[in-house]
């Protein structure tokens, strides 16, 4: 693979598919995150205070889906649906197969590991994940998801040169996480705002929950301190520079990998103007509902992003 004839010759179909398939790959592994860490709360929280199976499918955004083919948001219906629903966008065995798709399509631009352990993923979900619904057999299936994705993601982060390739690989992965931690922390905080349910002796036991679907529970403790508190841990989630899953951290990574590109001028504004909205908003002094309204606007401008990249980059051909 001869990365430098790659440079700037890169198709816009082949970047697209790298794109996606960066972006599917993410969201296999955060959906993997979401419904481990909501299981394990299920299980932690008081009897009477715990949040319904409901609020994964508000996470993805996945409730109309749900209910055409289901009448119950009970517990298996659920992690069938978010699982090993093909037809279901959100779920993991359909990221998987829509991420093997993409890199079956761009191999000639990519290691050849990275097809081979795609390939297996995609293998390993059609085999189990049907059958890991249950709780018997969920936290391997959904720990071999999670590990196996960051097994491919630092396969690509470590045998990848550092050109468009790479940048449209980068890009799609920090989006998708980006759009993922905003969604957990939305419905983290819907949670919270209906106090009847959920009083407040719960709020730091969800407040846990929320970060540890995000991988940042150690880090906030050993960063902020033990005791976990709303504002804090939203701070924290939101403009911790450091922490790879935060929202200032992704937006940063998507700008310096867009910064050198041609066509870059709207979709550089979208992100600039993003940077600017989280920089002035403090959760400290903010509610949950205000919360709630930020997140729906920088919600927006993630997905005015991906719309200037797909029209900056990826129509360039049909043009």
């Amino acid at each position: 693979m001869d990365c430098g004839g790659l440079e700037m010759r890169l198709l816009s179909r082949v970047a697209e598919r790298l794109y996606w398939m960066a972006r599917y790959l993410e969201r296999a592994e955060d959906t993997a995150r979401l419904l481990r860490s909501h299981t394990h709360l299920i299980m932690d929280i008081p009897s009477g205070s715990e949040p319904s199976w409901e609020v994964l499918l508000q996470t993805l955004d996945a409730e109309e889906g749900f209910s055409r083919n289901h009448r119950v948001a009970n517990e298996t219906n659920v992690l069938r649906f978010l699982m090993a629903d093909l037809e279901n966008l959100s779920s993991i065995a359909r990221s998987i197969q829509a991420a093997r798709e993409n890199v079956r399509t761009t191999r000639d631009v990519l290691p050849a590991e990275v097809w081979e352990h795609v390939n297996e993923l995609y293998h390993y979900s059609r085999e189990h994940s049907a059958s890991s619904v249950g709780r018997r057999n969920r936290h391997r299936f959904l720990e071999q998801v999670i590990g196996r994705c960051q097994m491919i993601n630092g396969l690509i982060m470590t045998t990848l040169c550092r050109d468009h390739t790479n940048r449209f690989v980068r890009i799609g992965h920090l989006l998708e996480r980006a759009d993922m931690t905003t969604r957990v922390l939305d419905v983290g905080i819907g949670t919270l705002m209906n106090e009847e349910r959920n009083p407040s002796t719960t709020d730091p036991l969800v407040w846990a929950s929320v970060l540890s679907s995000l991988s940042a529970l150690e880090t906030y403790r050993r960063t902020v301190g033990p005791l976990v508190e709303g504002a804090e841990a939203v701070d924290f989630i939101f403009r911790d520079g450091t922490l790879p899953r935060s929202l200032k951290f992704c937006l940063n990574g998507i700008r310096e990998e867009l910064a050198p590109m041609q066509n870059n001028t709207a979709a550089m504004k979208v992100i600039d103007r993003a940077r600017r909205s989280l920089s002035r908003f403090d959760p400290h002094k903010a509610g949950r509902l205000d919360m709630h309204r930020f997140i729906d606007k920088f919600q927006a401008n993630l997905l005015a992003l991906g719309t200037e990249i797909n029209v900056a980059w990826f129509l360039t051909e049909q043009a």
